[in-house]
Parts: structure tokens; sequence; C-alpha cells
């Protein structure tokens, strides 16, 4: 019976929804994290009589035909690129960016990856750098007798050394943008590489066409809706059960044929 495998299908695309879910929900709380949503695809059909087929000698089309669908299949994870809310920090290197644009990050490797969370920290060499100490581009050092930093919206560094009092330019954040967001590649840790889906990165200075602009002491929050997440979480785990019902009720079926004297 198709029925048992069709419904397989469905509870096999449901468990992967549910994974989704719960994966939006444990990152609720991370710094600029993206939800995710699962995109689903109709399986292949079984055509037992095919739509405009002649059903006669005098040329009678078939108006509708007889089709059986095998099931359902994911067709993608998508990212959905929505910004979320701006949440004082007071933290001179905490920077949220307000519109679009990604900080670029130098792996150990030497590759770029990308990110949007603006959780920032010194590094030895008083360079600016991330959470796992690797560094902002382009490298930006603050000198160690700065006894105050200033990012303004346009991405310039400011600082105010000891001893002195109009502040000192040490450097430019530069912002990284996609044609296609969704298409890069998610490696962990808050960071992202590009893909031939994304597009090649275009760079530019904060607050300028294109780029939004950068907010000291401000962090991006995910953009999660725990509401309509449980609301997801609930409407896949009926489904789950509908489908599993399904199969319960084919298997019932199958037993009443063999059962036949």
């Amino acid at each position: 019976m198709r029925s048992l495998s069709i419904g397989a299908t469905g509870m096999l695309a449901q468990q992967l929804n549910v994974e989704v879910i719960s994966h939006n929900i444990a990152n609720m709380n991370t710094t600029a994290y993206t939800r995710r949503r699962v995109e689903f695809q109709d399986l292949l059909y079984q055509n037992m009589r095919r739509t405009g087929s002649q059903s006669a000698d005098d040329g009678s089309i078939v108006p509708a035909g007889v089709q059986v669908g095998l099931g359902v299949k994911t067709a993608a994870v998508y990212r959905i690129t929505e910004q979320g809310n701006l949440t004082l920090t007071e933290n001179n290197l905490d920077m949220a960016i307000n519109g679009e644009g990604y900080y670029q990050i130098t792996l150990p490797n030497g590759d770029t990856a990308f990110t949007r969370s603006g959780a920032f920290q010194l590094g030895e060499d008083g360079s600016i750098v991330t959470v796992d100490g690797f560094a902002v581009q382009p490298g930006i050092t603050i000198p160690a007798n700065a006894i105050d930093i200033t990012v303004n919206a346009s991405g310039e560094v400011l600082v105010t050394l000891d001893g002195q009092v109009a502040p000192q330019n040490v450097g430019q954040v530069q912002l990284a943008t996609f044609s296609n967001e969704a298409g890069l590649l998610a490696i962990g840790d808050n960071l992202f590489v590009e893909t031939p889906a994304s597009g090649a990165a275009t760079t530019g200075t904060p607050a300028s066409d294109g780029f939004g602009s950068l907010q000291q002491g401000f962090l991006e929050t995910s953009n999660v809706n725990v509401v309509e997440e449980i609301t997801n979480l609930i409407t896949a785990q009926r489904a789950y059960e509908m489908n599993s019902k399904v199969i319960e009720t084919s298997d019932q079926m199958m037993a009443t044929v063999s059962n036949i004297r």
C-alpha cells in the first residue's frame, strides 16, 4: 500500500521540522541568530490515467486523469534574515548593525568569514577580535594608553589617549553585503562563509548607500519569535501524529485483507 510509505515520508518530514524548530528555540538568546524555516515539496506522482490522453477513437480528451502522489520531501531549510532587536549593553566594544551588512572576520586558516554578532573584545596586542580571538577586518589596534573608545555610526574608531583631549582615529570598520544572504553557509560560532548561491561579498563603509549604520554599546538579539515557534512546534507535532495514524490505519487495512478466508 502506497499509504505506508507516504505516511513514512510525512513522519520524516515533520521530524526534521521539529528539529529545526528546536534549533530556533535553543538559540533564542544567541546574539544575532537568524531563525530557520523548513520548506517542503511534494514527491513525484504516479499517473494511473494521464491527463490529456484520448479516451476514445473520436478524439475525446480525458479532462482530469488520475494521479497518485508519493509523499513529501524537504526542499530547503531557509534562513530568515529579518533583523533582530537592538539591546543596550553599554560596552564600548559591542557594536550592532542597524540595517544591512556583516562584519568581516579573519579565520585561523586565512579565509574570511562573516557575522552580524558584534560582541567584540581586545586581543593581547590591542586588536579588536571576536570572542574566539579571530581578528576583525580590517585590523584595528587600540593603543595601550587609550582611556576611551568611540565608534560612530559610519564605523570610524576614535580613541582618547591619556593626556590628550582631541580623539584620534585609529581605524575604519568595513561591512560586507550579499545579493542573497540566505545563500551564506553557516559554520557555527555565529559565522558564515560565502557560497556560489550567496554571490561575492560587496564591501563598503557603514551608513553609506546599501549598508547599515553601527550602534556602539548595543547588540543585535535573535530574531526568534518564541510564541510563533511554540505554535509551529504544536502544528508539527499534530502533523506527525496524523501521519503515524495513516500508517496505523494502513496496517489495519492490510491485516483485514490478510485475515479474509
